[in-house]
C-alpha cells in the first residue's frame, strides 16, 4: 500500500513539474510576443516624432538663415535702422542657438535620427529573435515525451513562429 502512495506520490510530482513547466514556457512566449508589439508601437509612434523633431529644427535653422540673408541684403540696399535692428535680432536668435546647443546642427539631427531608427530595428529584430527561440522551446516541449500526454490533457496548444507580413518588411517611409 505504502508502495502504491508514493508511486502516485511520484507521479502527481512528475505531472506537476512538466505543466510547471510548460506553463513558464507559455508566458515566456507571451512576454516575447509582448516586446515585439512594444518595439513595433515605439517605432510607430517614435520615429514619426523624430522625424517632426529633424523637420522641426531645420525648418527653423532654414528660417533663421533665410531671415538673416534676407534682412542683411534690405539692410544693404536701404541702410534702415529697422533692418539693422531685425537683423542683429536674428544673429542674436542664431548666436542664443549656437551658444545654447553648440553641437545642435542639422546633419547631426539626421544622424541621430539614423542612429535611433537603426536601434529601434535593433531592438525589433532582437525581440523577434527571442520570440522564435522562446515558441520553438515551448513547441518543443509539446511534441517530447511525456510532455505531449500531459500538454493534451491540459489542452497546451502549438504556437506559430514570427513571420514577416509583406507590410511589417517594408522600411517605414520618411520624408523631409
Amino acid at each position: 500500500m505504502e508502495l502504491i502512495i508514493m508511486i502516485l506520490i511520484i507521479f502527481f510530482t512528475i505531472i506537476l513539474l512538466i505543466y510547471n513547466n510548460l506553463v513558464k514556457k507559455k508566458n515566456a512566449v507571451k512576454q516575447s510576443r509582448s516586446s515585439i508589439n512594444i518595439y513595433l508601437l515605439q517605432r510607430f509612434n517614435l520615429i514619426p516624432n523624430l522625424v517632426e523633431c529633424v523637420k522641426a529644427y531645420t525648418k527653423h535653422e532654414k528660417d533663421i538663415f533665410v531671415d538673416i540673408t534676407k534682412l542683411r541684403t534690405e539692410y544693404e540696399q536701404t541702410k534702415q535702422l529697422e533692418k539693422a535692428s531685425e537683423l542683429n535680432t536674428q544673429i542674436n536668435n542664431l548666436l542664443l542657438i549656437s551658444e545654447n546647443y553648440p553641437n545642435l546642427k542639422s546633419s547631426e539631427n539626421f544622424l541621430n535620427l539614423q542612429k535611433n531608427l537603426s536601434k529601434i530595428e535593433d531592438q525589433l529584430q532582437a525581440a523577434r529573435r527571442l520570440y522564435n527561440t522562446d515558441v520553438t522551446n515551448y513547441n518543443t516541449s509539446l511534441q517530447t515525451f511525456p510532455n505531449n500526454i500531459i500538454a493534451a490533457i491540459f489542452r497546451f496548444k502549438k504556437e506559430d513562429l514570427f513571420n514577416i507580413t509583406p507590410l511589417e518588411s517594408e522600411n517605414p517611409k520618411i520624408s523631409f
